[in-house]
């Protein structure tokens, strides 16, 4: 992407081979995300005749001066370029035209032809760049909003540590936001900050003054070597991390050493962990994440570890029906028992003349009275057990006994499989007496 050495490449490119010659034609594109507020003839028109006086840079941004305005002015975007046809003026990956390609290319945005028959085009691939008729272009945005220039306008290490001293945000970040410094772009970011080693995320205002020094002093000199070769990427150290940044991850080293990968100032942001570090609070609190991130994985695995081993015989754990489904089920079904009870009294009261009727009877093989069952509940085994103690108790004095109507049939099942007999007695006629009354209370 173009950064402060791309667009000085392309600056001083126009300035030797274009200053004091006069514009015989221009064609511009008709595109308005990047052609800004001027249609496409009018600019044409403006240009006509023109003569180029100079071309200036500021930060990212570059306008040619005319012999009076107003002045074509480049904000390069993420793949804006300067071509002069016949010339190198600079390489770099995302805004390279090939010798073979159509002149002026199907990207062209801008295309001039100076009367002496050089010609020029400026590029935009990607359509990110603008390109404006501007009167005066230092005093409008977005030139107006920069900061001062990282080449043209240094800073003392005084003023730097001071600025900085004043930013409580991560450092990358606060080099791309070109109303602080303009001219430094990503790569530029993290190759300063590698020369400087210092970690992307460290806050600016945490810094001492003599990181500060190294980091200004780190900028300087990365500007001006990538100045001087033209910002040809191919002529930049080999110590440089801008070689292996854009490697894969695990592919990527300088020196020897890995390069990782973070987001810092919302960019992708290559650096090197062991030269790269954290310092002051942010190291401490750096340490505590790891370890508790560290704690929360083996706590993690441990739970799975036991989640996976169910012992031999037992079944896995079925997750149950949540609370509120369970009793609701319940509160239907109870209600459903006393919905046929209801029922069972309304239809009894008809048949008797709408009063209750006395306890009967079950006949053989019928389901006992639902009020009968609902009082017996959780106590039948009882009373079946003693009923049937009892009736051992006078089986020889009852062995003719005369019944009771409220008898149970199911006891009356009991007693008879312990005595041995072959088939069931008549309906009312087993116990009489005393141990009749008496399984009419415990049944009750």
């Amino acid at each position: 992407m173009p950064e402060l050495p791309e667009v000085e490449a392309a600056r001083r490119a126009i300035e030797e081979h274009c200053v004091g010659k006069k514009i015989a034609k221009s064609v511009v594109a008709d595109d308005s995300k990047v052609i800004d507020g001027v249609s496409p003839r009018d600019f044409e028109a403006t240009l006509a005749g023109k003569t180029i006086v100079a071309a200036h840079r500021k930060g990212k941004n570059m306008w040619v001066q005319l012999d009076s305005p107003p002045f074509p002015s480049f904000q390069f975007g993420m793949a804006g370029a300067i071509y002069i046809k016949g010339i190198a003026v600079t390489k770099y990956k995302r805004s390279a035209v090939k010798d073979t390609d159509e002149w002026p290319t199907k990207y062209s945005k801008l295309f001039v032809e100076l009367d002496d028959g050089l010609e020029f085009s400026f590029t935009d691939k990607r359509r990110f760049a603008k390109v404006r008729l501007l009167d005066n272009p230092v005093s409008v945005p977005p030139i107006s909003e920069l900061g001062p220039d990282a080449l043209l306008e240094p800073m003392t290490v005084d003023e730097f540590y001071n600025s900085l001293n004043k930013k409580k945000i991560g450092i990358k970040a606060l080099l791309l936001d070109q109303s602080f410094i303009s001219g430094i772009g990503n790569w530029m970011a993290d190759e300063v900050l590698y020369q400087a080693r210092i970690h992307p995320l460290q806050i600016a205002s945490s810094m001492s003054k003599e990181s500060c020094a190294t980091l200004l002093k780190c900028i300087n000199e990365v500007i001006e070597k990538a100045v001087e070769v033209g910002a040809d990427s191919s002529q930049f150290p080999s110590n440089w991390i801008f070689h292996s940044r854009e490697k894969k991850l695990g592919k990527a080293f300088v020196d020897g050493k890995k390069i990782e990968f973070i987001t810092a100032g919302g960019r992708t942001s290559a650096y090197v962990p062991e030269l790269q570090k954290l310092t002051g609070n942010q190291a401490a609190k750096a340490v505590g994440k790891s370890s508790n991130s560290v704690d929360e994985s083996e706590n993690e695995e441990a739970t799975d570890s036991r989640k996976s081993k169910v012992p031999r015989g037992r079944k896995p754990t079925v997750k149950k029906p949540s609370s509120n489904r369970k009793s609701k089920g319940s509160d239907d079904e109870s209600n459903n028992d006393e919905d046929d009870d209801n029922d069972d009294d309304k239809s009894l009261k008809k048949t008797r003349g709408g009063k209750n009727p006395p306890p009967r009877s079950k006949p053989k093989g019928t389901k006992e009275n639902d009020d009968q069952k609902k009082k017996t509940k959780g106590r039948k085994t009882t009373a079946k057990r003693k009923t049937e103690e009892t009736d051992d108790e006078d089986d020889a004095g009852n062995a003719s006994g005369s019944g009771d109507d409220n008898d149970n049939e199911e006891d009356q099942k009991v007693m008879d499989k312990k005595r041995g007999k072959a088939g069931a007695l008549s309906k009312g006629k087993v116990g009489s007496g005393q141990n009749g009354k008496q399984r009419k209370k415990m049944a009750k």
